[in-house]
């Protein structure tokens, strides 16, 4: 499970981007235009470490996808106060229980 580190490394760098993107979108600075652009690079390098070390293509975009989702709902709630609804909340907990179900087979007692 070598492809976790860099998946987790991907959603930290992307979730940033997204902040960055999210910035750009409110006060129109190339500054944060630029390091949307570059995070967006970095997180993916690390994306492609992930495929490469094992992650799959599938099961790495359903991860990747699910959690960066969840995230992006925190942010905007935390951060930029956007409204959510209950049917966001519900797709965070179905998002979840689907993250654990992917990894489940990769679980070891501890």
């Amino acid at each position: 499970m070598k492809w976790i580190t860099p998946l987790i490394l991907l959603i930290i760098f992307e979730s940033f981007a997204d902040i960055f993107a999210k910035e750009y979108s409110l006060r129109n600075s190339p500054w944060f235009w630029t390091g949307a652009i570059s995070l967006y690079v970095l997180a993916n390098s690390f994306w492609l470490y992930a495929i490469k070390s094992g992650s799959g293509l599938a099961r790495g975009a359903v991860l990747f996808s699910v959690a960066s989702a969840i995230l992006a709902l925190f942010i905007g709630l935390v951060f930029y106060k956007e409204p959510f609804n209950s049917t966001q909340i519900l797709g965070m907990v179905i998002g979840l229980v689907a993250i654990v179900l992917i990894l489940w087979g990769d679980l070891r007692p501890i």
